[in-house]
């Protein structure tokens, strides 16, 4: 389960740097990366290394939420600066 974690946060991470929908993907991909890493580290009868993997998983699934939530938070400053400016 930890080495799915990983490999779904790392997909989260790419994501999070491609264009239009990237952001949203990044997120929902980040929010099951961390569910993932979360039930792999807590299985205590895996091997060592599993559970790193999904403690790995976590740590790259919440960078790449903080990503896509700043690509988010951007996105919606920008919008808003050009309503301001068109004068809506």
């Amino acid at each position: 389960m930890g080495w799915v974690a990983l490999v779904t946060a790392a997909a989260a991470l790419i994501a999070a740097l491609l264009p239009a929908p990237g952001m949203f993907v990044a997120m929902g991909l980040g929010i099951a990366a961390v569910g993932l890493g979360w039930a792999g580290y807590r299985r205590r009868g895996e091997p060592g290394p599993r559970r790193v993997a999904g403690a790995a998983g976590i740590a790259v699934a919440v960078l790449a939420l903080g990503l896509g939530g700043l690509r988010y938070g951007l996105t919606l400053a920008a919008v808003d600066r050009l309503e301001k400016l068109i004068g809506g």
